[in-house]
Order: C-alpha cells, then structure tokens, then sequence
C-alpha cells in the first residue's frame, strides 16, 4: 500500500474588524485551528487490491462523515465510491485536537485535509509510474484510478501503490481540482453505510464478539450521583442463576452475567442501602429559583419603547438511540477498551489515570455509534467498564438501560434566558440577553482546546463555558449595540453539551421576542427579519424558506405558520412551519401522553457554503427539525426530589408520529462560497424557534416555557427502587 501525509502549510489569518466576536472566529474556527497541526499525520492508503483505506480521526454516529468523507477522496482520485472504505481510527493521543467529533466542525476541519492527502498520494502513484516507465509525469493520463503513458502503456494504482509507497517525510505540493470539476463533491449520494445498517450487518458495539466479554449492568441510585452506603444480599443475588460476579463501583453495584436479561433480574433483587446524591431534595421548582438567583442584571430600564422576556427551559435528555455501552479487558499490565467514543483522546488518558497504567498500555477502538447529539463526546460507560473489569478481573460487555440515561446519564441543563430589546420608531437600538444555566460540563476535551489557544482568542480571560458561548452565538440582526451573557449555576448535575448546545433556547428567545417586536412595530414577521438581517446569506435563505412555504396564506384559526433564523459556524438556516393547535389536534388521546399541537408542514432552507453530500445534508436537516419540533412542544425531564421521573421512551416524549409533518421540504441553497460550514446542528435551532414562533400566533399567547407542555405530567413515573423497570412480558401489549 501506499500513505499520503498532508503538511500543512503555514497558517494565514486575515482578521475582520466586526462588532461579533464570531464573525472574527467562531468556535468551529478554533476547533479547525486546534486540529490544523497535526494534520500532517492523517493517512490515505492505496492497497495492491485498487481499492482506498482511510482511518477517519472523528467518530460516525449516524451523521453519515463516512460517506461524506469517501466523497472527499472519491472525488481527488478520480475512482468510483466503492473503491473508498472508510474506517474509525483509534485514540491516536498525537492527534491532540484533531480527534475530537463535535461542533458540526468534522467536515469544516477535514475538508482541505483529506483532500490534499489523497492528492498526494495519486502523486505518488503517478510518480511511480512514470520511474517504472522512464517517462515525464507530463506524459501520463489518470482516469479512474487507471494511469496510461506513452506507447499505450496502463497500470492500475493498485499495482503501482507498492513502487509508491515512502518510507521517509518530505514536503510536497500538489493541485486540488477545482471546483468546477468536480464529479462527486456536491453531488447526492446515498449512505456508504445504508445496506449494512437496514440488513442489521453494521456493526456496533454490543455487536462486537470480544472473548470472555460477558453482559454487565449497574444497579444504579435512586437519587442523581447517589453513593452505595451497604448491600445486604451480595451472596444471595452472587448466587441467582447466570451471575458469574457483583460488585460494588464508584456509580453502583455491578452484575456480571450470560445475558443481559439475567443482569437485569440480578439488578432488580439487589437490596442498597443509599447515601444522599449531589442534588438531593431538588426540583424543577428549587433549581428555578437557583437560576433566578443566578441571572446577570440586564442594566438600567431602557428610556425608550423595549419588548422584554424572561423564558424557561427544562431538563432535555439527549435521546441516542443506542444505549451507553462499552466493552472493556483490563489486566495488570494493560487495558483494552471498545465504545464510540467522539473524545477518545480524552477517554484514553482518563482510563490510564484511573488504573495507574502508562498510555502506551491503553488501547481504545472507536465503534460506530447508533447517535449521539453530544451524548458520546463523555464515556461514563467506558470508565465503569474498566473499573468493573479491573475488580473482577474479566472482561465486561457493559450495557446502561434506557432508565439508568434518563434518570443518571447526560442532560441538557434548565436554563433562563431574559431578553430586552430597545427600539425607536423603526429603529432597533439595543439587544441585550441574559442567559442563565445549570452548569455545562465541557470536560470532553473543548476546555483544553480553549487552554491551548487562549491567547488567540478575542475573548479576554473568561471561562471554559462563557468561552463556549462567545464563540457560538452571534448576532444577525442590525440590532443596534448588542450583548449576550451567560451565567452558570449549580454543578450538581450530569450535563453535557446537547446538540446545538446553547443555540436551541437562545435563539428560541430571541425570535420569540423578534416576533413581538415585529408586531409592535406593525410589520410582518417575515419582512421585518429580512429587512434587519445583517448578511446576504441570511435574506437568501429566509426568503426561499417563506417562498417555498407560501408564507402569509390565510389559515383556519387555531392554526399559523410560523419562521425563524439562525446562523452559526459560517452557515445559515431559515424555517417555516405551519402548527396546528386546534382543540381537536392538541386533545388526540394518546396512551400516557400529551398529543399536543401538530407541526402540519415544514419547510427548511439552508446555505452551508459548498454542500459536500446535498442528501446527507438533508437528512441532518430532518433530524434537526424533529429535535426541535421536541425542544418546544413534547421533551422534557421532570426533577422531582432529587431524581428525574422519566425513565425510558414510553415516557420521555421526543417527537413521535403524531407530531411530525406530513409535509416537508428541505431546500439546499447553491455553494455561495469554495468550502463547507458548519451543518450537523445548524437546524435545531431554527426549528425550535419557528414551532415556538407558530404556537404563539396560533393561540395568541407567546409560550415562555419550554417545552410547553412541561406542566403536564401524563404517565405514573415508575419506581426509583429497583432502578431498573420490569420488562414487558408480552410485547404486543407495548408496541407503541
């Protein structure tokens, strides 16, 4: 085989004098510089058999970068897209930042990369060729992977890979095409991935067949991050049939058994005696008030006409599909470890502190994941399966059930916002939003990139989180002097960084309020974002979106449409939806659920600069809209003495059937500039807003609650102890 390295060359900045911090650089800029050094060290191999290997540094958890990134390759070679096969590379610490999935920044960062590596290495192949057949590389054609010289000579790159491949570093240049010739970037395509994921042969984690890895679960605490005070049975749930081992962790008590099945009935009998947890006693209620306390001071009243809000925004689990899961072989020497993991670095330098291992003895594979939305950016159920198998000496194939995430795993924080916007006449002169939060915990790796750059960065000395915020959110409107702020609060909880992180419930405020001032001023909705936006960009997109969708049609009432912008990580998004909240609609009976408003129809159009794979981008679009079709209307955890009551997916409610559209449309805007931005999570919060925006003109009431229908608590929240829900015995009864 043959391995191309990228060396990249010296960086060039050009700084934007701007009142936004995130139109000088912007979080996906600082995360592409973090990684940009040791881009140098990613490979794409050609192997003798003609085909192309290439370990992709990011993680695939169902946003289709396998594809994407096969497109990158497929394209520069010139060869068809099944001659690419894309794997996950595993924890590479020289990496650094550059294996870190998160941030919509995996094609932002590795678009020039991989490009620029697969250039080189049909260089290489080129070269090759033209030494073995003592002519000039100016003589040679190269046409899906097939190199033709002088005399009617031919090889095949697979036979050349082995006269090209190098053992010594040195710096080359080489040529992109460009982009008016491309065949494949930009083109749609289908899923590389999409036969092995509908025929059940992708392989995930618990699919994996590791020797003597045996189903493991936790018996969990009835309270969050409670501690094992004593157990009063070991011997007797040691001995129930199937159990090979339980043992007390730093989160529970561990059962190892032949089947998952058996770990649940182990789990279920165990007798805990319980220590308090970091949020014991606590509710909805207590943290609102935390965070009231918390909120920074908006300033002096404004001496001018303002609109101003304060909105609430509950718990929000992360909805992966997949369970948290990891396998893990720890032995005296050295450890073992299998999970999707979107920091592996960090979760590989963890592991080695916690068992007192050098690095080089720890070993972590990526897998592919079944979702995520921030969720495998931590490995809490890798660093419990390690810690399982180190007291147990034996290999674990540790699984969490759907109620040990809902009730102990990673949540979106309850926050505040409260915005102020001043105006005058048709003036805006002033935004002001003040946004409080439970604390966010970016342990994952982001911190470290803040560390390692912070003297580049335009945002003085604040912390991780302010840090995180600064560079995210922007500003689109011509809004006069603006300001966003956070506060955090209370480090009691499991947080994580939820897709789209802060952008959902910022710019959900934001357009709520955009609304009202709207109607104050006596203009449209619409026309009055177009007519404040900053950008281009930004009056392109929201005006495809309300042509598409027919903004202004005359509805039934009880039903409106509603649209809303957000921008980010130099892409841009604009949403149209039309919500149903008829009586009718919103009374449908549902088994232990609240139906709620319908969104009727959608529409969303985005500019993401160049669209490597249009299809792949629509459907990341589709999952954007649902999560926020759920922010608003149907997901919520409920805090209830120190413990969440919802305990899997019959009762946390992301969107369901009934309220997704039967209409939707995504319109992908032409390449406005030469490469991509952001994308993976560039929809939610457009989409939220637009719900959020639709309900209050359809019931004439402006929500400020979210999800608004958090008041209702339609099911019986199952028991805290056991920890672990029975199973259905018949599952006709539960199909839902």
């Amino acid at each position: 085989m043959t391995a191309a390295q990228l060396v990249p060359a010296s960086e060039a900045r050009a700084d934007i004098p701007s009142p936004e911090i995130t139109e000088l650089i912007d979080l996906n800029d600082v995360m592409t510089a973090a990684a940009l050094p040791t881009s140098g060290l990613i490979t794409v191999e050609v192997n003798t058999d003609g085909t192309v290997s290439f370990a992709l540094p990011r993680t695939e958890v169902g946003q289709g970068i396998t594809t994407s990134t096969a497109m990158l390759i497929a394209e520069e070679l010139g060869i068809p897209l099944s001659r690419v096969h894309i794997t996950l590379a595993e924890a590479r610490p020289e990496l650094l930042f550059n294996q870190l999935t998160g941030g919509s920044n995996t094609t932002f960062a590795t678009y020039t990369p991989i490009r620029v590596a697969a250039a080189v290495a049909r260089n290489r192949l080129l070269q090759a060729a033209a030494t073995e057949w003592g002519t000039a590389v100016t003589e040679l054609s190269w046409e899906a992977g097939l190199v033709t010289g002088p005399g009617g000579r031919s090889a095949d790159m697979g036979d050349l890979s082995p006269k090209a491949a190098r053992a010594r570093t040195e710096e080359v240049s080489v040529s992109l095409k460009p982009r008016d010739m491309f065949t494949v970037i930009g083109k749609p395509h289908n899923r590389v991935d999409a036969h092995a994921a509908v025929t059940g042969r992708k392989t995930f984690t618990l699919d994996l067949k590791v020797p003597d890895a045996l189903p493991t679960m936790v018996c969990r605490p009835p309270t969050i991050n409670g501690k094992v005070g004593s157990v009063s049975n070991l011997s007797e749930v040691r001995a129930m049939p199937g159990v090979t081992d339980v043992v007390v962790i730093s989160t529970g008590v561990a059962v190892r058994a032949t089947t998952f099945g058996r770990c649940i009935d182990a789990v279920r009998a165990l007798r805990v005696s319980w220590q308090p947890g970091s949020a014991e006693g606590k509710s909805d209620e207590s943290v609102l008030a935390e965070l009231r306390a918390a909120e920074l001071p908006m300033g002096l009243p404004s001496v001018t006409p303002n609109v101003e809000e304060r909105f609430t925004f509950h718990f929000r689990s992360n909805s992966a599909l997949e369970p948290n899961c990891a396998i893990a072989d720890v032995r005296p020497d050295r450890a073992e470890i299998w999970s999707s993991l979107k920091a592996p670095i960090v979760a590989k330098q963890a592991i080695a502190t916690k068992l007192g291992l050098p690095l080089g003895a720890v070993t972590v594979h990526v897998t592919e994941g079944g979702g995520s939305f921030g969720r495998k950016l931590f490995f809490d159920a890798a660093l419990e399966a390690v810690e399982v198998s180190r007291r147990i000496r034996k290999p674990v194939k540790l699984m969490w059930h759907r109620a040990d995430d809902a009730r102990q795993g990673r949540t979106h924080p309850m926050a505040t916002s409260r915005v102020r916007i001043s105006y005058l006449g048709n003036t805006v002169l002033g935004y002001r939003q003040r946004h409080t939060s439970v604390s966010t915990d970016l342990s994952h790796g982001l911190g470290e990139i803040f560390t390692a750059l912070a003297a580049r960065l335009p945002v003085g000395d604040i912390g991780f989180s302010e840090t995180f915020f600064q560079l995210s959110q922007s500003m689109p409107y011509d809004f006069g002097a603006n300001s966003r702020l956070l506060s955090e609060t209370d480090k009691g909880f499991n947080t994580g960084s939820m897709r789209n992180v802060y952008s959902p419930d910022v710019t959900c405020a934001r357009e709520l309020l955009v609304d009202r001032l709207a109607g104050k001023m006596g203009k449209d909705p619409y026309r009055f974002r177009h007519d404040f936006l900053r950008e281009d960009r930004g009056r392109a997109v929201l005006d495809k979106a309300a042509e598409a969708g027919n903004w202004g049609r005359s509805m039934p009432a009880g039903t409106a449409q509603g649209i809303a912008f957000h921008s980010e990580y130099h892409s841009a998004s604009a949403v149209l939806v039309e919500l149903d909240c008829r009586p009718e609609t919103v009374d449908r009976p549902v088994r232990d659920g609240v139906a709620g408003p319908r969104v009727t129809k959608a529409v969303i159009a985005v500019d993401v600069g160049l669209a490597v794979n249009p299809r792949g981008l629509e459907a990341q679009m589709m999952g954007c809209l649902m999560d926020g079709i759920a922010l608003t209307l149907t997901s919520s955890l409920h805090l209830r003495d120190g413990h969440f009551l919802e305990a899997s997916w019959d009762n946390y409610f992301y969107t369901r059937q009934w309220n997704t559209p039967p209409e939707l449309r995504v319109i992908v805007l032409p390449p406005s500039t030469g490469k991509p931005g952001g994308a993976g999570e560039l929809g939610v919060a457009a989409s939220m807003a637009a719900v959020a925006c639709a309900y209050g003109r359809a019931t004439g009431t402006m929500p400020t609650v979210f999800p608004i229908n958090h008041g209702t608590l339609s099911f019986e929240p199952k028991p805290t102890v056991p920890p672990i829900p029975a199973s259905p015995t018949d599952g006709l009864d539960h199909v839902r």
